[in-house]
């Protein structure tokens, strides 16, 4: 709730139906108030300024003026957690990457929220929850840390050794996060392996677009691809796990079956995990911003093995769900800003190995060998 009130919520979509449908799915939680509804950019400027929602849900579709251009306007000056239900998001993939990078805190397939039935309101109301609370407790901390990381120190250069590799985690936030830290990566930078929890189909746009910043090469990972120096390689998005196999300098990686791990597919554990295995610990690695605890068990397996870890700082998160996760089981060496996090991880190249956890800490099964199948 907010200070002991509903979440008040404002749904703009220009289908009556799909309001109704999900005035009537949000509302089955006694914390969640849908206290209007918008079917244009225009209505929804109108009553942004006289409800005053604490979150709203936003169609990026809509005659006349599209609901990026109303995001781009209202998101500057009034900060209000956002959530985008698109019917688009595949073939509106640039736009749904857009809407992440301008603001919005999560985005869904409105095909999937259109499954009126009990398991599907509660997950959508409890994404309301995280994405209201998340933006609600990150408030001051991002203005301080606005101020804070306006002058990042510049990330490293020079040689670095041809077998080592960096792996990351992120998911809520992570797009703007990513969108900092591999533009700091130089050419040369020892290749990377990324899960960024993202709907199917989002990944490539998301991949193709960041690698336009970069000195490096972004790209969406493909069965067997090589790990190599200047490329980093993003886990697509929705039916599979991506692990990594191989070894130092001759490392792939590979998409395969396997059940969800800590809600998610692909999972940063299941990652890390082949990561600790096949790797270490001529590796380093972190987790960015994001809900749950997803990573921090992979990442204290990669610690264990004697790679290199570290998690992003409460200031610089958008959700400082993953980066808590991995820093209170002792996975994680340091927590580091996100401005600073490619200096931090291009410095520990080829240093010798981080003091090692007890190994009854933060232990986990390597998922990548539990069920997981090609």
């Amino acid at each position: 709730m907010a200070n002991g009130h509903p979440i008040r919520v404002l749904i703009v979509d220009d289908s009556a139906m799909f309001r109704r449908v999900l005035t009537r799915g949000l509302t089955q939680a006694s914390d969640i108030k849908v206290v209007g509804a918008a079917q244009n950019a225009k209505e929804a400027r109108h009553l942004i300024q006289k409800l005053q929602p604490d979150l709203i849900t936003l169609d990026l579709d809509m005659p006349d003026e599209g609901g990026m251009s109303l995001l781009r306007d209202y998101m500057p000056r009034e900060k209000i957690a956002t959530i985008v239900i698109s019917a688009m998001v595949e073939r509106g993939v640039r736009r749904t990457i857009e809407a992440l990078e301008t603001g919005a805190d999560e985005v869904l397939a409105k095909g999937d929220v259109l499954a009126d039935d009990p398991s599907t309101w509660r997950s959508l109301q409890s994404i309301v929850r995280r994405v209201f609370i998340a933006r609600r407790d990150r408030a001051r901390g991002v203005r301080r840390a606005s101020r804070a990381l306006d002058h990042p120190e510049p990330a490293l250069t020079g040689e670095f050794p041809e077998d080592w590799l960096i792996g990351i985690a992120s998911s809520t936030g992570g797009v703007q996060a990513l969108s900092v830290l591999l533009p700091l990566l130089p050419a040369n930078a020892p290749g990377v392996v990324i899960v960024q929890h993202m709907p199917e189909g989002v990944t490539r746009a998301f991949a193709d677009r960041v690698s336009s910043h970069c000195h490096i090469e972004v790209r969406e990972a493909r069965d067997g691809d090589k790990v190599q120096p200047g490329l980093a390689l993003i886990a697509p998005g929705g039916r599979k796990h991506m692990v990594l196999a191989g070894s130092p300098g001759n490392h792939t990686v590979q998409l395969i079956e396997g059940a969800e791990v800590c809600y998610s597919r692909p999972s940063a554990d299941v990652l890390f995990q082949s990561v600790a295995r096949f790797a270490a610990p001529r590796c380093s690695a972190a987790i960015l911003t994001g809900m749950g605890r997803d990573g921090a068990e992979g990442l204290g397996a990669i610690r264990r093995a004697g790679g290199r870890t570290f998690s992003q700082d409460r200031m610089s998160c958008s959700v400082y769900g993953m980066p808590k996760a991995a820093w209170e089981i002792g996975a994680s060496e340091a927590q580091v800003p996100i401005f600073d996090m490619a200096a931090k991880l291009l410095g520990s190249v080829g240093t010798a190995r981080a003091s090692r956890l007890p190994s009854n800490t933060a232990s986990a099964a390597p998922y990548h060998l539990k069920g997981l199948t090609k």
